[in-house]
This record gives C-alpha cells, structure tokens and sequence, in this order.
C-alpha cells in the first residue's frame, strides 16, 4: 500500500512540474507577442508620420521626385507586411530606413526646408519614433532569446516539445545601409 501512495506522490510532484514549466513557457510566448504588439505600435507610428513629412518636403523638393517615391513604395511595402513573420518583416523595415536616411540626406540640400518649424517637428517625432523603434526590437529579441532558451533547456524542452511550443524568430537587420556608421559631414 505504501509503494502505492509514493508512486501517486511522484505522479503528482512530476504534474506540478510538467504544469508549472508549461506556464512558465505560456508566459514566455506571451512575452514575445507583446514585445512584437511594441514593435507594430512603433510601426504604426512611424507610418503615420511618413505622409506628413512628405507632404511637408514636397513643396521644397520638386527635384527629388524619385526619393520620394522610393520613400512612399518602401513605406507601403512595410505596412502590407503586417501578418509575416520577423525575417520578413525586418527585411521591409529596413529597406523603409534606407529610403528614410535618403531623404533626410537629400533635405540637407534645402535649407529653407531645413529651418520650416513644421519640418523640424515632423523630423525630431521621426526621429524619436525610430529611437522608440530601435529599443522596441531589442527588447522584443531579448524575449525571443529568453522564450527560445526556456524551450530548448531541460527539462522544458520536454514540455515543449510535448506541446508544440516552436522557437521564435528574431528581428534582424538584412538592410547593408542600416550596419553601415553613418556619415558625418560638417562641410
């Protein structure tokens, strides 16, 4: 009887742990979805923003029709990329910066633009939005690296396993400009 009672106790102390590694890895997963609602409400932001400031250079830059168009072409790519997955995703973003540093380098040819109150106040949102961007993405990498080593580490990848917990995805930089040092000239 008594080997009975240790065999329901061991029964019970390894649910408690299958159950408490599966809410610990619940939480994680969880974790990593907010971080990704972070990145989108910063995205949403920044896009939001993109019209105003061209509509804001436009009446400056008559010349620079290409940038422009480079600029409202990668924006909407970015913005039709909002179910796929982080690779995917950090590929449009980056492509996005690229033509958002264009423009900004090209704006420096346009100092009357460069003293418009209302382009300096859409420029410094912009600027803080890709701040607010920036620390969005670390912070939702530093959940994917913490869920990513729960499921692999025993003996939750067992649970995991079990339960059809899958690895997150990282949000990478694929854009070659944005691992470039930017360029500064005071000529």
């Amino acid at each position: 009887m008594a080997a009975v009672w240790v065999i329901i106790g061991i029964v019970v102390v390894l649910l408690v742990i299958f159950i408490a590694i599966y809410n610990r890895l619940v939480g994680w997963r969880n974790e990593v979805k907010n971080a990704w609602a972070q990145i989108d409400v910063q995205l949403k932001r920044r896009y939001d923003l993109i019209p105003n400031l061209m509509e804001t250079v436009k009446g400056y830059m008559k010349h620079e029709r290409e940038t422009m168009e480079a600029v409202t072409k990668a924006r909407n790519l970015a913005q039709q990329m909002g179910s796929a997955g982080a690779a995917e995703r950090g590929k449009a973003e980056g492509e996005l910066s690229s033509a958002l540093a264009r423009l900004l380098a090209v704006v420096e040819r346009y100092p009357d633009l460069k003293a418009n109150q209302n382009f300096l106040a859409l420029q410094e949102e912009l600027t803080s939005t890709e701040n607010k961007i920036s620390f969005s993405r670390q912070y939702y990498n530093d959940s994917v690296l913490k869920y990513n080593n729960q499921i692999q580490m025993f003996p939750s990848n067992m649970v995991a396993g079990m339960t059809g917990f899958k690895a997150g995805e990282f949000f990478e930089v694929t854009a070659e400009e944005e691992r470039e040092a930017p360029k500064v000239s005071f000529t």
